[in-house]
């Protein structure tokens, strides 16, 4: 008998991978289906980039790096950050990963020890609690509602703080919400994270992905909370590299020196000539993502307007990334016990209406379904009239 371990027992399958596997099983079987679950640009990557990796590979450079990235890389985020965020970096306190994801994995095994609290605010992206359980940590779920736009407050997060605290994560432009702290939210909680010595993930991968209001780095913010902070980010989002796998963390030199020795014993280096790409990515034209960044809005636009025109649905207007986060409990309340909540709910459209959302309750929002608009204007327009017609059907 094979004994799986504690860990992988406790970690939660991906839903946001689960309705997708399912939605393209039934595209397989020739559904008519319209997905809203990927969270990836339906845009190519950019011609420059291919073009990068195309030369690296002509040219042999198909070996081995350094584990956590090439000089040239970790050069072009250095000079990236400061141009763009203000942040001043050595290359030492660069890493770079296998995608965001892994850096944050990466990062939580290097810093938590057993029983080290995480404090991550509700609706939260699939993968922070579930890594922190992986590396022995405990999650303290914050929740944040429509109310405070999905934003957690100095308040919230000073009251969830213990003598256990090790981190607390602030994901903005935010998945699954769109949610974007604005500056002064962010002085706020910097103050509390600087008097109470916690440290802080900055999740930035949806940096550029952002909508008629500034963008800012909570390390930006003063050398104090710059030191307390690790910078997540990546090229997967801005630049559609999400199969290339290249994320990057910045921080003090010796949570990359730990980061590198888990790295090590791992997975290595990152691709070798997906890191030429990221190089290009980062230091060549930067024209395709402004004009990805546009066809998002007015599709951002679009859909929040359908939807709220759902009998039932509640949807506020998202300042970033292309995920929309509709409350759905006014549905579930007029379904008389038909839906018990979002995974129900999510289910009976797939099979109904032939249409793809991802359940809340992954999420921490039982109550709210996530909707990609990272898809065509007529996806968005034949899918939300789908729901539409399913649900106002219930009736």
């Amino acid at each position: 008998m094979v004994t799986i371990s504690e860990r992988a027992r406790r970690a939660s399958p991906s839903p946001t991978l689960g309705i997708t596997a399912k939605a393209n099983a039934l595209k397989a079987q020739g559904v008519d289906l319209v997905g809203f679950a990927a969270g990836e640009p339906d845009f190519d990557t950019p011609e420059h980039i291919k073009d990068a990796a195309r030369t690296a590979l002509d040219a042999g450079f198909t070996k081995y790096t350094p584990s956590t990235g090439t000089p040239d890389l970790k050069k072009a985020i250095v000079d990236k950050l400061l141009r763009d965020n203000g942040l001043s970096y050595d290359v030492k306190q660069i890493a770079v990963s296998v995608g965001a994801k892994h850096s944050i994995y990466n990062l939580f095994q290097a810093l938590l020890n057993e029983g080290d609290e995480v404090i991550i605010p509700s609706p939260y992206w699939v993968s922070y609690p579930e890594q922190v359980l992986l590396a022995e940590g405990k999650p303290v779920i914050v929740k944040t509602d429509e109310s405070t736009g999905f934003t957690m407050t100095p308040r919230q997060f000073e009251d969830a703080v213990t003598d256990r605290t090790k981190m607390v994560i602030v994901n903005s432009p935010s998945n699954p919400t769109g949610a974007v702290y604005t500056r002064a939210q962010l002085q706020a909680i910097a103050e509390v994270a600087v008097r109470r010595r916690v440290m802080v993930l900055s999740d930035e991968i949806y940096e550029k992905i952002i909508y008629g209001t500034e963008f800012v780095s909570i390390a930006s913010l003063g050398e104090e909370i710059k030191k307390l902070t690790v910078v997540i980010n990546g090229m997967s989002k801005a630049y559609s590299m999400t199969g290339w796998r290249l994320g990057y963390m910045a921080a003090d030199a010796d949570v990359i020196s730990a980061v590198g020795r888990i790295q090590d014993q791992s997975t290595s280096n990152p691709t070798s000539f997906a890191q030429k790409g990221g190089v290009a990515a980062l230091t060549g034209p930067q024209e395709p993502v402004e004009m990805m960044r546009r066809e998002f809005e007015k599709r951002r636009d679009r859909i929040v307007q359908m939807l709220n025109d759902i009998p039932g649905v509640e949807c506020l207007t998202p300042g970033g990334a292309f995920y929309v986060f509709p409350n759905i409990a006014g549905v579930l309340s007029a379904s008389k016990g038909r839906f018990s909540n979002s995974d129900t709910l999510a289910e009976w459209l797939l099979e109904t209406a032939n249409v793809a959302v991802v359940p809340g309750s992954g999420f921490g929002a039982p109550d709210n379904v996530r909707l990609s608009y990272a898809t065509s204007m007529e996806n968005i327009e034949k899918g939300v009239e789908r729901i539409h017609k399913a649900i106002e059907g219930l009736s």
